[in-house]
């Protein structure tokens, strides 16, 4: 169901609310300077009228527009690694938050969620003969079919995938629910929900690659001048890397312009709140439990068993401001 934009009603849209307030949006004065463990700068004002959404199916991928804008498209072709959402483009800038793809690493895909060592095969990594994430076709939430704009709650997209090396049965099926919302246009929410069923016992041996994970641009990154920043206030890989954290992100500056994306891993999840995170100042950072694991026990889910994981990426204007992200996610957590 196409969702078609109609530019007369976002005349009806009221004033944006507290909800747009939970990011301190720097002045144009000093705006863009480095993030710091708190900010004594007042708060921009939010600009009037709500952001308007249309969604649209083109093929196997489903595009999501905010203001007639192209802000992200989740990629769902069968011949892919897994499913995945690129861009995702900075309020600003205009310009994408993420990388595709890189070298040395070709299998960071900008957002997108697999993990590796999973029965012996590879969900993660490249080469599809080592394992598959294949969707059966994402949708649209079918509540919002018929609505021009759907101002208030955003773009809902589910899907349902199977993980399986090509001519085998599955051995997991995931349930995902992706919501993308702003509560301003200087603020995106794509908050992730995906069940993880085991079709047959799984075992998972300890690896640095699983999981939920994104790969940001390089000028968002430390080694292209930007900042890695924590939740509890560390800055960079050394001081990052292994530990654990209510959200971990990077910021940069594009065009003079500086913009924010963060991850956000909720407390309910499996290896919550002590999941340590991996991260990198190349601009790779994912909640990872699997890393730390016991390398001869490793971990199992048994089969018909599942766990349910759930996180938020935001991607902001301005740097990280720590008091505005710690509501984000007291609010992502309250949800």
């Amino acid at each position: 169901m196409i969702h078609r934009t109609d530019r007369r009603s976002l005349l009806k849209q009221t004033l944006v609310g507290a909800s747009g307030a939970l990011l301190a949006v720097r002045s144009s004065s000093g705006a863009d300077g480095p993030a710091t463990a708190a900010s004594s700068r007042p708060a921009a004002k939010v600009l009037a009228g709500a952001p308007g959404f249309s969604a649209y199916p083109f093929g196997a991928d489903i595009w999501v527009r905010i203001d007639n804008r192209v802000f992200t498209c989740y990629r769902a072709n069968a011949d892919q690694k897994y499913p995945y959402f690129y861009p995702l483009i900075g309020p600003a800038t205009g310009l994408p938050m993420t990388d595709e793809t890189c070298e040395p690493w070709p299998h960071h895909r900008s957002v997108f969620f697999g993990c590796d060592k999973v029965n012996g095969a590879d969900y993660w990594q490249e080469g599809n003969e080592r394992g598959q994430i294949v969707s059966r076709g994402p949708k649209l939430d079918p509540s919002k079919e018929g609505t021009d704009w759907n101002v208030a709650g955003g773009v809902t997209i589910t899907d349902v995938c199977d993980w399986r090396v090509p001519g085998q049965s599955p051995v997991i099926e995931d349930q995902r629910r992706y919501k993308i919302t702003a509560p301003s246009r200087d603020l995106r929410l794509l908050d992730t929900d995906i069940t993880v069923t085991a079709k047959v016992n799984i075992h998972i041996s300890k690896t640095n690659h699983s999981l939920f994970g994104i790969r940001v641009a390089r000028e968002l990154a430390p080694v292209g001048g930007g900042l890695l920043i924590n939740s509890n206030g560390q800055i960079g890989e050394k001081a990052t890397f292994g530990l654990p954290a209510k959200w971990c992100g990077y910021q940069g500056q594009r065009l003079g312009i500086v913009e924010s994306i963060v991850v956000m891993d909720h407390p309910g999840n499996p290896w919550a709140p002590d999941c340590p995170w991996f991260t990198r100042d190349y601009g790779n950072i994912s909640p990872t439990p699997f890393l730390w694991i016991d390398e001869k026990k490793g971990w199992d889910l048994p089969a018909g068993k599942s766990i349910r994981l759930r996180y938020r990426v935001v991607v902001a204007k301005g740097g990280i401001e720590k008091a505005a992200m710690d509501r984000l996610w007291d609010v992502f957590v309250a949800a």
